[in-house]
């Protein structure tokens, strides 16, 4: 299989017009990233007068297609060319790291026939 393989991810358990050939099991993608001083110092200043925190949403929005990416890897490793179920989830870890979490199953899919 190309490493480089399209893999077509589905936040929901189905794919229409496909059926699920196999199941291939559950995939992550992972980082922990550290928010600079600077960075959470000008964000706290921004927060108390309002508006979008321009830097932070690049931080998450560049973590977010990194555990993309990751999670893509592990389900290419497995053999699949599909990710249904697909979620993110974030947790704080102390005061400055933020995990940034991709998962979902892998699965290998085909057109319905018919």
């Amino acid at each position: 299989m190309d490493s480089q393989q399209e893999i077509l991810i589905a936040t929901s358990n189905e794919i229409a017009g496909h059926e699920v050939v196999r199941t291939l099991g559950e995939v992550f993608g992972l980082t922990v990233r550290s928010r600079n001083a600077v960075s959470q110092m000008g964000a706290g200043i921004k927060s108390i007068f309002g508006g979008e925190l321009k830097g932070m949403t690049k931080a998450l929005v560049d973590s977010r297609h990194e555990v993309i990416e990751r999670m893509c890897d592990e389900a290419r490793a497995k053999g699949a060319n599909a990710v249904i179920a697909m979620r993110f989830d974030t947790s704080e870890m102390g005061e400055t790291w933020t995990e940034v979490c991709a998962y979902g199953t892998a699965v290998l899919i085909a057109p319905k026939q018919g």
